[in-house]
């Protein structure tokens, strides 16, 4: 079994040689637009901010979150000037002049990241409710809290008195028009215990043995996997994690000598090889492919977030404006470069209306069963910088990633998909 198949496309990436996307990607606004905080603009006298590619942004914020320590309050890619901004907290002075040395824009901003992470800490122990979620902002320098169509009447409110408790400034409630549930049925791409999900990224385990990761809400509900329903099994699990700390499980093939190529079928015939996996960064244009909707594109507009399935919390995810409906569950999330980024964990919305939608990060799940992928087991891609082509970053498994509290690096654009947001302390 190899995870080639032909899905329905809603975008269509193109090209002998380089791949690309060629239908209209969801493009977030202009990164500079409506956010708190004062750039320094011109990156400080005699330093203006460098231009860099995406994929270069994570090891350029990995290097300043470690220089910056207290300082440092989050930081996101702007896409429009292709720029690396990073907050300091309350000035920062020489972390200030040191973010303006490696060619980013710093930002002065009234909350530190531990205040941030304090903040997450205390809705994780009050506003654990059922149909939530949230993520730092680094646009905003403010915890976004999105709460679905179900939580209403007491529940509203506990969410709401949870943010206001916060403080003025520390965070935003805002409501989505969807319900956030696991993507678990529907779909044609294997099938398990009467449900079916998708298959993420072929890998080869600890033992050299041929598999595939999906999501660990589709292995915790079956243990073997078929390739069509009621099909003879092809693959086994071996650990999956759901809810809790991720989602994502790992599936190793019945057969050892199974043709398990590291690429994902993007339909019509099109192939894109999967060469390492990489650390998401929110402003980071990403692909998703699911056995139901086949093949769309959108942003990653937050790191680090934790969602309230009716199943149960699960932290460390990636929240992006990209759509998925059921069956899409476990499919891969990946850069047009080849990079994999995550495998689709749930959301709220479709693919008409759109929605908040959360992936589990790969390069955790690689790490947390002891898996590789692709040929170099997660080697770096080397990615220029525009404007300065010399100069090459790495982004593979051990790229810029989270902290232990589920804060860290966050390159982000604007979190939150909501339309109807309210500022902590405003009536809903």
């Amino acid at each position: 079994m190899s995870h080639r198949r032909i899905s329905k496309g809603k975008a269509v990436l193109a090209g002998a040689g380089a791949v690309g996307v060629a239908a209209a990607a969801i493009l977030l606004p202009n990164a500079n637009a409506s956010q708190s905080g004062t750039d320094d603009g011109a990156g400080g006298a005699g330093q203006n901010p460098r231009t860099v590619s995406a994929a270069s942004a994570p090891e350029i914020v990995a290097r300043l979150s470690d220089q910056l320590g207290e300082d440092y309050a989050g930081a996101w890619y702007d896409t429009q000037k292709k720029q690396v901004v990073v907050n300091v907290a309350d000035g920062g002075g020489e972390s200030a002049a040191r973010v303006r040395a490696a060619g980013a824009v710093a930002r002065s901003v009234p909350n530190s990241m531990g205040e941030l992470r304090s903040a997450t800490g205390t809705l994780a122990r009050v506003a654990t409710v059922p149909g939530t979620a949230w993520a730092v902002d680094p646009r905003t320098n403010k915890v976004v809290v999105t709460a679905d169509r179900t939580v209403t009447g007491e529940r509203w409110d506990t969410v709401e008195s949870a943010v206001r408790s916060l403080g003025d400034g520390m965070a935003r409630l805002q409501k989505s028009a969807g319900e956030f549930k696991p993507f678990l049925e529907g779909g044609d791409a294997i099938f398990g215990g009467g449900a079916r999900c998708s298959l993420g990224f072929n890998v080869l385990a600890q033992d050299g043995t041929p598999g595939f990761l999906t999501a660990g809400h589709c292995g915790v509900g079956a243990d073997q996997w078929s390739e069509a329903q009621n099909g003879a099994p092809v693959g086994t699990v071996q650990a999956a994690t759901f809810p809790g700390d991720g989602d994502f499980a790992l599936v190793t093939y019945d057969d050892p000598a199974v043709d398990a190529p590291s690429e994902v079928d993007l339909g019509d015939g099109q192939i894109l090889p999967i060469g390492q996996a990489g650390e998401a960064a929110v402003g980071l244009e990403v692909i998703r492919m699911g056995s139901t909707t086949g093949l769309s594109d959108g942003t990653v507009t937050g790191l680090n977030a934790t969602v309230n399935y009716a199943e149960g919390s699960v932290s460390g995810l990636i929240q992006t404006n990209v759509c998925a409906e059921p069956g899409d569950s476990g499919g891969p999330l990946f850069t047009a470069d080849g990079t994999a980024i995550g495998l689709t964990s749930g959301g709220s919305g479709d693919c008409t209306s759109g929605g908040e939608t959360f992936f589990q990060p790969v390069t955790t799940a690689l790490a947390a069963v002891g898996a590789e992928i692709g040929a170099g087991g997660g080697a770096g891609a080397g990615a220029g910088d525009e404007g300065d082509g010399e100069e090459g970053a790495e982004q593979g498994t051990g790229g810029a990633g989270a902290d232990d509290n589920g804060n860290g690096n966050g390159i982000g654009d604007e979190s939150g998909v909501g339309d109807q947001g309210v500022d902590a302390g405003d009536n809903h």
